[in-house]
């Protein structure tokens, strides 16, 4: 029961940096961002294939968020100065590239048959049995940092700019500020977040396939954010904590309840997400922790 947890917790706080992302993105800039599963399948690949080459894997991890984010430097500047409904058309385009990639160059990602051997964290310096919980020890004081430094950016001088932006691009752009260069800069803090979570999460699994960045994750992410508040960093981490434990928690409903399959099973799942989603949009659209547009902490 201890190491199911433990599992658990991973997962949350891997998905929690990636909601951290999409936070920046979507509750303090207004980014529609539908391909953030692309940011982290390039994370995940970068960091796995760097340490399979011999790259310790803290500068593998290193370097994949920081390819992660320069990956998103181009795409912000063809999207963001069409507006947001064409950055939602062409992340989610960009997201289903990046794992059609990862199947079609099976001389580097091995195609569908997964990237297996990844080296696993801390593996020969602790004990395998506590290596779970070192990672996740990692993880509570990575998110804990990031929280302290997405906390400082959005009330710095360029978090206020972002959240005019936000509220209203047409004023920012009359103030002498341009508004697409705000706009890039933020998307790729938030890919370089989402690069880190999937890093965690290859040296976690050790093995990787491209099935396991569909476009699902990415609305995943949305419905925490939506949940517990876009643009507000307690209700993000809230919204994560629900959205993994529902998603876990539902697993074992089969054992007492009878008769479902795990086919039906899967659709009541969707079913309780739509409905709650629905709920959340007509009665409480800021989430639950969220603030009125033009407030976040």
């Amino acid at each position: 029961m201890e190491s199911y947890l433990i599992a658990i917790s991973i997962g949350i706080l891997i998905y929690m940096l990636m909601a951290l992302g999409l936070s920046l993105h979507y509750g303090f800039t207004g980014l529609v961002n539908f391909g953030h599963v692309g940011f982290f399948a390039i994370g995940s690949y970068t960091s796995a294939l760097l340490a399979l080459q011999g790259v310790p894997i803290p500068l593998a991890m290193v370097g994949a968020t920081l390819l992660t984010a320069l990956a998103a430097w181009p795409l912000g500047i063809v999207a963001l100065r069409l507006g947001s409904d064409y950055l939602a058309i062409v992340t989610l385009g960009f997201s289903e590239s990046v794992r059609m990639m990862l199947q079609s160059e099976e001389w580097l990602t091995r195609g569908m048959h997964g990237l297996p051997g990844i080296p696993r964290m801390y593996e020969g310096w602790i004990p395998a049995a506590q290596i779970d919980l070192a990672i996740m020890l990692t993880l509570l004081v990575v998110n804990g940092a990031v929280f302290w430094l997405v906390t400082r950016v959005v009330k710095s001088p360029f978090g206020r700019v972002i959240e005019a932006v936000r509220d209203n691009e047409v004023a920012v752009r009359a103030l002498g500020k341009d508004p697409a260069r705000f706009k890039t800069r933020s998307l790729m803090l938030g890919a370089g977040l989402a690069g880190l979570a999937g890093a965690f999460q290859a040296h976690y699994l050790t093995f990787l396939s491209p099935e396991q960045f569909v476009p699902l994750i990415t609305f995943y992410i949305w419905i925490a954010i939506f949940v517990g508040g876009a643009n507000r960093l307690l209700g993000v981490a809230l919204g994560t904590v629900i959205m993994v434990g529902f998603l876990e928690g539902s697993r074992f409903v089969r054992d007492f309840v009878g008769g479902i399959s795990e086919v039906q099973m899967a659709s009541v799942r969707i079913w309780v997400i739509g409905m709650a989603l629905i709920l959340i949009v007509l009665y409480r659209p800021q989430g639950i922790l969220g603030t009125k547009a033009g407030k976040s902490t």
